[in-house]
């Protein structure tokens, strides 16, 4: 099998690339190596051995991008990881944003539509499509937001509600991939993905929650908590979603054209409160998080529904939020020098304009 990544040294790519090349594919990397910490990604998947071919391409350039496909007629799937991934600074930078997120997926559609149309091509996007959801009740219970009438979570039929200039390019994108099914026959698929977490994951205040909040407790980083700290997410454990995109890959004739709402499920879902209370007594590190209004635009929850993933593709997430933060945790540890070298770094970038906490 031969994949072509995009985004391929971010946290998502990495455990993707270095999943198949342990499987004995031909992984052909694309990443501009512009977020802090990729360098050191990359330096990790060429570690793992396989057959590797690694390209320093950003994906906004449409004519590099073509070069690059029309010498891979031959791939089997395409895996499009690569974004702009944070709300603030996609208010503070608009456009480049859009050309990152919808440009820069238009440029892999064509390029996979030209040359390789065979492909499957697998789109992670976001649940921040749905927008605020208003329209979904909330109540209080055992001290942590719930929906009133969803046990199961959001599903695939809630209407889209694109806000912010980073839910808009997402939800682009979005439609243009699952449109090019409809339109060109590609076989594509649409992941909107929630609160995605692992090792080798850079956690800030924008994206990354669960790893910034381990990152900052076991490196004295201070840390702030809007609202109450009883929001609500579900929770995925970065290689149950690896393997959800190698059973879409297997399963394309099922897959191809579908949207899938992607999370850990009702049934894996952690507060900002009770993972302070997980990292205080797996990490043995007293936490003492300032308190801020809440911001407008925040969910109090989002859970994904995820039965029509189970169903199609009999896929399951098998790690649970305990066992997932007690991994994160030893992680953070072995590499704690590096770690938290890239993540006060980047508090001298837009990114991270203080130490907050954001459930994105």
């Amino acid at each position: 099998m031969k994949l072509l990544i995009s985004g391929a040294a971010g946290f998502i790519g990495v455990h993707a690339a270095a999943s198949f090349l342990r499987r004995g594919a031909v992984v052909v990397a694309l990443d501009n190596l512009s977020r802090p910490g990729s360098v050191e990604n990359l330096a990790w998947i060429k570690a793992q051995g396989g057959e590797l071919h690694f390209h320093h391409l950003d994906i906004r350039n449409g004519d590099n991008v073509m070069r690059l496909f029309a010498q891979h007629p031959d791939a089997d799937a395409v895996l499009h990881l690569a974004a702009q991934v944070a709300v603030t600074s996609s208010v503070t930078d608009p456009r480049h944003d859009f050309e990152v997120n919808a440009l820069g997926t238009f440029n892999l559609l064509e390029a996979t539509r030209q040359f390789c149309p065979g492909a499957a091509f697998l789109y992670a996007s976001t649940n921040k499509v749905y927008g605020e959801l208003d329209q979904a009740a909330v109540v209080e219970r055992d001290g942590r937001y719930a929906y009133a009438s969803r046990p199961e979570g959001i599903d695939e039929e809630c209407p889209l509600d694109l806000h912010s200039p980073y839910g808009c390019s997402k939800g682009a994108a979005d439609q243009y991939v699952h449109d090019y099914h409809r339109i060109y026959g590609l076989k594509s698929v649409v992941f909107r993905q929630s609160c995605i977490y692992g090792t080798r994951q850079f956690g800030v205040e924008d994206q990354g929650w669960v790893a910034w909040f381990t990152i900052a407790a076991l490196a004295g980083f201070p840390v702030t908590i809007y609202g109450d700290g009883k929001q609500v997410r579900d929770v995925l454990w970065v290689e149950d979603l690896i393997d959800l995109y190698s059973r879409a890959i297997e399963r394309i004739d099922v897959a191809a054209g579908q949207i899938y709402n992607v999370g850990g499920g009702p049934r894996n879902t952690l507060s900002l409160r009770e993972l302070v209370a997980v990292l205080e007594s797996e990490a043995g590190a007293r936490i003492y998080p300032a308190q801020a209004n809440w911001r407008p635009g925040d969910q109090k929850i989002f859970v994904a529904g995820i039965s029509k993933a189970k169903r199609d593709l009999a896929w399951v997430p098998r790690v649970t939020p305990d066992e997932g933060v007690q991994r994160l945790i030893k992680w953070v540890r072995s590499e704690s020098s590096m770690v938290a070298g890239i993540v006060g770094s980047l508090k001298h970038t837009p990114i991270l304009l203080s130490a907050k906490a954001s459930m994105q």
